[in-house]
């Protein structure tokens, strides 16, 4: 999951992403629209792509990256016993 796409065609400078993302990924440039700055902090909570008001924010709705366990694997093979 996470932030794949922002149409700066159809965004119209409203700053709601870049105030609402709570993983502050999002940033308005030069062109007074906003772009994706940290794309790897995104933790995919759609916040932005709920509230955009043009629509023009698009989360990728796939859980990509696995989550890290501390505890070691679920099931332990034979040779790790």
């Amino acid at each position: 999951m996470g932030l794949r796409h922002i149409d700066v065609n159809f965004c119209n400078g409203c700053r709601i992403c870049v105030e609402r993302c709570p993983m502050d990924v999002i940033r308005m440039g030069e062109n007074k629209k906003a772009y994706i700055k940290y794309l790897s902090d995104c933790q995919g909570c759609m916040l932005c792509e709920r509230l955009c008001p043009e629509k023009a924010i698009y989360v990728y709705p796939a859980f990509e990256r696995r989550i890290p366990l501390p505890w070691g694997p679920l099931f332990p093979t034979r040779n790790s016993a």
